[in-house]
């Protein structure tokens, strides 16, 4: 067993205890890196070993000295490209970026970094985040590791190949409608969105505003909870942000389900599900019943409307908020061009991809005069039904289970070209980033050909504890694999 076979918190103990040395699991790490990066494409920017290992050295001397007594310290992490790191670029897989070093870090890494972790490098997503297979970055295609012929998902789908692959022990990344919770589905590991406004968004180069929320993408739900406590915080630099009572979710692992009220949404598990998952779903609610948990189906009326609603509302906070890089103050800008106006034309078309262009012009029509009220408020008034009606759903459950993904992890460029079919599959995860919920993916089966299936678990608003509970208690009824590598 390789030290990046171990889960992050595991490893975080062999280090604490002087079993195993920073240096030690950086070199692990950067190992696993070389031998299989080419092979997945999991990293838009790799740290200089020089320089990980230089940083490994200074993180064992406040190990040793006690200053670093977290459970994550000198373990090695990953960070999506789109979490602004000072000194290291940050392209969020886009040409536009490409030679852009922000002048601060992000908040939630800043907290990664006072724990004490080492971070090895910057993983590929796809462009400005959006996507769901990882295919729309400028930097190549990540590949699945558990079949390298599959998407690992996305828009974090680096992120969560480089933990499946073991090429760090977990991983940051954002979701804004499923982008942490799909490619961990598809890559066999636990992924998990907090409530909205509890990890801060500074830092985060937004996408859509009122939807983004950055969370952890590790091996195993104890390995969640626990990075999930180091990242959380109130910031006043983040207007979103929200003072919460209680940061503790380490405690809500107690492998106790007696008596909690989990409900099925008949609707996610009808026309276009998958057979294999949805027995891999229903097999892990069975198992939570024997456990004393009580299982009832319910309708989700509105679920048809979710991704409609969705896509409106979020290509058009991504109209807004893409309207920065223009070529004037960062970033790319063209090389030949006439006046101010052709010059913003020209840097735009050459600077983004195809399906962040689709986006941007898709929320600027639905934002225009005229068409306002028809799209943008309709979708506004959705938005607003659908989160009235979980709240009323959880007046009656504690957790909602669902599939992650309607199916396993498809093949490279089999839905590409088709940007409806790829909006379809982000129907099990969207609602969660609408109404604002805490929602986790975790492993629940592996079909024929050995590819994971994830399953999801959604909770009550700032109540991620519940859903973390009956995740670890499920977990302990289920046996991880991991994908075969050599390396």
């Amino acid at each position: 067993m390789g030290l990046m076979d171990y889960t992050a918190v595991e490893l975080g103990k062999k280090i604490k205890a002087g079993e195993v040395s920073v240096l030690e699991a950086a070199n692990a790490a950067m190992d696993a890196i070389d031998a299989l990066e080419d092979k997945f494409n999991c990293y838009v920017t790799v740290q200089e070993r020089a320089a990980v290992q230089a940083k490994a050295e200074e993180l064992q001397k406040k190990i040793d000295d006690g200053t670093l007594t977290g459970p994550l310290a000198g373990v090695p992490v990953a960070v999506k490209d789109n979490m602004c790191t000072k000194g290291t670029r940050t392209t969020c897989s886009s040409k536009i970026l490409e030679n852009f070093e922000p002048a601060y870090t992000a908040e939630a890494v800043l907290n990664l970094e006072k724990a004490g972790a080492l971070i090895i490098g910057k993983t590929n997503m796809d462009e400005f985040a959006m996507g769901s297979t990882t295919e729309t970055s400028h930097y190549g295609v990540t590949k699945n590791p558990w079949n390298a012929e599959h998407v690992p998902g996305g828009s974090s789908g680096g992120s969560a190949a480089a933990v499946a692959a073991g090429e760090c022990s977990y991983a940051l990344g954002s979701d804004t409608g499923g982008s942490i919770r799909q490619p961990a589905s598809y890559c066999g590991i636990v992924g998990m969105k907090p409530t909205y406004g509890t990890v801060s968004r500074y830092g985060l180069i937004a996408y859509g505003s009122s939807l983004d929320q950055i969370g952890p993408m590790a091996k195993d739900v104890t390995d969640c909870a626990t990075i999930l406590e180091t990242i959380a915080s109130h910031d006043p630099k983040d207007s979103t942000s929200v003072k919460r009572e209680d940061y503790d979710f380490t405690s809500a692992l107690t492998d106790d389900v007696k008596g909690m009220r989990i409900g099925i949404p008949r609707d996610y598990m009808g026309e276009g599900l998958d057979e294999e998952v949805k027995a891999a779903v229903l097999d892990a609610a069975k198992k939570l019943e024997e456990k004393g948990a009580i299982v009832e189906e319910f309708d989700l009326s509105l679920v048809q409307y979710a991704i409609p609603a969705y896509y409106v509302i979020a290509s058009a906070e991504a109209s807004s908020n893409l309207a920065r890089f223009d070529g004037v103050k960062y970033g790319y800008r063209t090389e030949s061009y006439e006046g101010l106006h052709n010059m913003y034309k020209k840097t735009r078309s050459e600077g983004f991809g195809p399906e962040v262009k689709r986006r941007i012009m898709l929320g600027s029509f639905v934002l225009s005069s005229g068409y306002y009220d028809a799209y943008y408020g309709k979708a506004m008034a959705l938005r607003q039904k659908i989160s009235a009606e979980y709240a009323a759903i959880f007046e009656k459950c504690d957790v909602m289970l669902t599939p992650t993904t309607p199916t396993v992890a498809y093949h490279i460029h089999e839905n590409i070209s088709d940007p409806v079919k790829m909006y379809q599959a982000d129907i099990c995860t969207v609602t969660a980033n609408i109404a604002a919920l805490p929602s986790l993916s975790t492993p629940c089966g592996y079909d024929e050909a050995g590819m994971p299936i994830g399953m999801s678990l959604t909770g009550r608003q700032f109540d991620e504890a519940t859903i973390l509970q009956v995740a670890d208690a499920f977990s302990q009824q289920f046996t991880l694999r991991t994908p075969s590598l050599s390396l």
